[in-house]
């Protein structure tokens, strides 16, 4: 980062500058002519300058600068802010497979554990269990394959028995479904309709409801949407802020009563979204990268409904270096930048280079810039 720098204080017209000149003093910098601006993701802040405008120069005779701080040793993270919506995470909407009608629909809000209908069409239910791969074929004896292990482990932890969790269908799995066909209520086929099944992670909750009881229904109807039951934050970020989106990254999250907790990056999709055109124009497509993070406190997050939360994305991490306050630097004549030091009663100019700039915080390094160093700041 460079900076435009004053020049040099003119002397009293015989070749000599009074002494007053030389001391190292902070003003307020107000045009770029005058001083130098350090722009950060906050605004711009303002640096000293260099009155003599060198660096390596003793001024043990100088007066003390009015404040002093230290140099420290620390990981310096720049985060960016972004704006998350607290809740249960992106709906997933449920569609029947079935002609009918709607007997049942549980009420917004209701959790659905495996096992448990989802809804009942001409009084019959629809099942949750548990499972990546989604239901699209009729399971029967003599059919293998994941899906047939899927549903096999779903039937065993409802408690069924008799037959082997594998990736066959066999005539013992016929009669463990039969069985359980006869506890829904269903007709007892021992195979299995992909109509009859929805699966998902884990127990549900009920997002909203897409129909009515007594609606006549058929395939591709959407009766309900469904979420998981843990509270996340979903964040949903342009394609150019991708690179924030690290998946188990640490985040920072400010919730609508103000406090601060943590979570981690869970899930990250590539989504499109389409909104309406202007009048007589095609919708609009636009990419956009949609972020789940779950409180490392989950606890921290109850409490709110539908909410705004400030997600905090690490943008750049510098672990182990030293810093100092941004308002420490001084804009040399010579160019770069520089630290007033303290030491022995007196003062020094050090020439020293930048690093991140991050929380009011600036990487520096330099010849004889250590930890714990004393440097000047400017007064109040």
């Amino acid at each position: 980062m460079s900076a435009p720098v004053g020049a040099a204080p003119a002397g009293d017209g015989d070749g000599t500058t009074e002494a007053s000149t030389r001391r190292r003093r902070w003003r307020p910098v107000s045009v770029l002519a005058a001083g130098a601006v350090v722009v950060l993701a906050g605004g711009a802040v303002a640096v000293g300058v260099a009155s003599d405008g060198s660096a390596g120069e003793s001024a043990g005779a100088d007066p003390l600068p009015p404040t002093s701080t230290t140099v420290a040793r620390q990981t310096l993270v720049d985060r960016e802010t972004k704006t998350g919506e607290l809740g249960y995470g992106t709906p997933r909407a449920l569609d029947t497979r079935y002609n009918g009608t709607l007997t049942w629909l549980p009420a917004t809000g209701t959790t659905v554990a495996r096992g448990k209908a989802l809804y009942r069409v001409d009084d019959d239910p629809v099942v949750l269990l548990h499972g990546s791969l989604p239901a699209y074929r009729p399971l029967r004896s003599g059919v293998s394959g994941r899906d047939v292990k899927q549903f096999e482990q779903n039937l065993a932890d409802l408690g069924y028995t008799g037959f082997t969790v594998d990736d066959d269908y066999t005539s013992s799995t016929a009669d463990a479904v039969r069985r359980w066909q006869e506890d829904l209520g269903v007709t007892e086929t021992g195979q299995v309709e992909p109509g009859r099944i929805v699966y998902a992670a884990g127990t549900v909750r009920v997002a909203s409801q897409g129909a009515e009881v007594g609606d006549a229904v058929g395939p591709g109807r959407t009766l309900l949407s469904i979420t998981g039951t843990a509270r996340l934050v979903t964040c949903t970020l342009d394609v150019d802020d991708q690179r924030l989106a690290r998946k188990g990254a640490e985040v920072t999250l400010t919730l609508p009563d103000g406090k601060r907790t943590t979570g981690r990056v869970g899930a990250v999709e590539t989504v499109v979204q389409t909104s309406a055109g202007s009048a007589g124009q095609d919708p609009v497509s636009e990419t956009k990268i949609e972020v789940s993070v779950t409180g490392n406190d989950p606890a921290a997050l109850t409490g709110f409904d539908q909410a705004a939360v400030d997600v905090g994305f690490v943008a750049a991490e510098r672990a182990d270096v030293l810093t100092v306050p941004v308002a420490a630097l001084l804009a040399l004549a010579e160019g770069g930048y520089g630290l007033q030091v303290v030491d022995d009663g007196g003062t020094r100019i050090v020439a020293v280079k930048t690093g991140l700039f991050a929380a009011g915080r600036v990487e520096v390094s330099g010849d004889g810039v250590v930890e714990g160093l004393t440097v000047g700041m400017p007064g109040d």
